[in-house]
């Protein structure tokens, strides 16, 4: 069975404080987006469990992918049996677009139905919610404002139809761990669920990503991405969770040239 987990961008991220156990309280809109990876899981037969993975290379153990963690989590509850796993990596590690947790959390997807557990979302967002805090949106994949830990939701109804999302993504890994350790919480005036219904043409003043400060001061090239979006007549632009990939909402495809010159990725999306 194979299925195409697809990542995600935050629309504006404001980290509101430190929790008594060491994670932080945040608010943030999820938004899904169609840049995808691959991903076939099937019964080994032979009951030797495989995990294979092609296109970008993926670090660590294997044990540690959340794939394979994904897989472990439903045999140990439900004793299934050995699969053999492939995942076609595209979407970058360390851009901020969620690429590890979609894939964790489709391994759920596939898993449930190649062997008929009949777990509905809210039993899939449980499991999901232990393999990391955005896991459970990729059950759902479709606008949420999320709080808390960013594992909390809300409906959130944003319509972005007759815009084109420019997605730029420098060969940068930036850690999440050490943009946290970078920010100073604060609670904002107003809530991102209230800003975020203004038009889309107001977001530039208003939704802010609290982690711009830190991740431009460390890599300057991805606040030169931004600017440069915006002289190339983009309405809104930020960067993705913690970075590095950038976006961009314009209402007509710009001219990309000089963004391609540069040892970037970009895709026209939406």
């Amino acid at each position: 069975m194979i299925l195409f987990p697809n990542s995600k961008i935050n629309i504006g991220l404001n980290i509101i404080g430190k929790r008594p156990d060491g994670y932080h309280n945040l608010e943030t809109i999820f938004f899904p987006i169609p840049l995808k990876d691959a991903l076939e899981i099937i019964p080994a037969v032979d009951g030797i469990f495989e995990f294979h993975s092609t296109g970008l290379a993926i670090p660590g153990k294997t044990q540690n992918n959340l794939c394979v963690k994904a897989f472990r989590l439903l045999q140990s509850e439900y004793k299934l049996p050995e699969v053999k796993m492939h995942l076609h990596k595209v979407i970058p590690m360390g851009a901020g677009l969620g690429g590890g947790s979609s894939d964790g959390a489709f391994s759920l997807k596939i898993l449930n139905d190649l062997f008929n557990l009949a777990l509905d979302n809210d039993q899939l967002k449980l499991f999901a919610s232990a393999l990391g805090s955005d896991c459970p949106f990729f059950i759902e994949n479709c606008p949420l404002y999320a709080y808390e830990r960013g594992d909390q939701f809300q409906p959130v109804h944003i319509n972005l139809s007759g815009l084109t999302l420019l997605l730029v993504i420098p060969s940068l890994h930036v850690s999440t761990a050490e943009a946290y350790s970078a920010v100073i919480p604060a609670k904002s005036e107003k809530s991102l669920m209230e800003l975020v219904h203004l038009p889309v043409e107001q977001w530039k003043d208003l939704l802010i990503n609290d982690f711009e400060i830190p991740v431009f001061s460390k890599y300057p090239v991805i606040g030169k991405i931004k600017q440069k979006l915006y002289e190339s007549g983009a309405i809104y632009a930020s960067i993705s969770g913690s970075g590095s990939a950038v976006y961009g909402l314009f209402g007509e495809i710009p001219d990309i040239k000089e963004i391609s010159r540069e040892n970037f990725t970009a895709f026209f999306l939406l």
